[in-house]
């Protein structure tokens, strides 16, 4: 069996990105019941700004892109977004790999880590919690149908 490598993305990435993206949230649109879903839309231009500006990790087994997933600075948090895996591996640990990588590699000056799922993604929200993550309240500024989650980075707290 291949070893998974994880490592950070390079522009050269970005079409396989793009690619794994769609075959992973194509079942999220499912169950969630809407094709609003932004990493639906997003052309090749947009992953490869995104790859260029954020901190995103890849997860490569023998050769093949099997997962992803990027950190973004938003004011005190880090942002946590685009954890996918390739839906033939998902529920094997690799998916809390990639998180524990992403936050392992925040700069140590943000406070929080925070991520947003759809409410009926169940396996997404209990990644999430097991990891110590907790549901935020409602805000009005929340997209509807999504769940907000946050931790605070151990590096900084008390």
């Amino acid at each position: 069996m291949n070893e998974t490598v994880i490592e950070r993305a390079t522009d050269e990435d970005a079409a396989e990105i793009l690619v794994l993206q769609r075959c992973c949230w194509v079942s999220e649109a499912i169950s969630n019941n809407s094709m609003d879903i932004p990493p639906l839309h997003e052309d090749l231009p947009t992953v490869r700004a995104w790859v260029k500006e954020s901190t995103v990790w890849t997860a490569r087994r023998g050769g093949r892109l099997v997962g992803a997933v990027r950190g973004t600075a938003d004011g005190t948090a880090w942002q946590i977004g685009r954890l996918m895996v390739a839906p033939d591996l998902a529920g094997n640990g690799l998916g809390r790999r990639l998180l524990q990588r992403v936050e392992q590699n925040a700069p140590e000056h943000f406070t929080r880590f925070e991520l947003f799922t759809g409410s009926r993604s169940l396996r997404n929200i209990r990644l999430y919690t097991r990891a110590g993550y907790s549901q935020l309240p409602p805000d009005p500024s929340h997209i509807p149908g999504v769940v907000y989650l946050s931790k605070p980075n151990a590096i900084n707290s008390d």
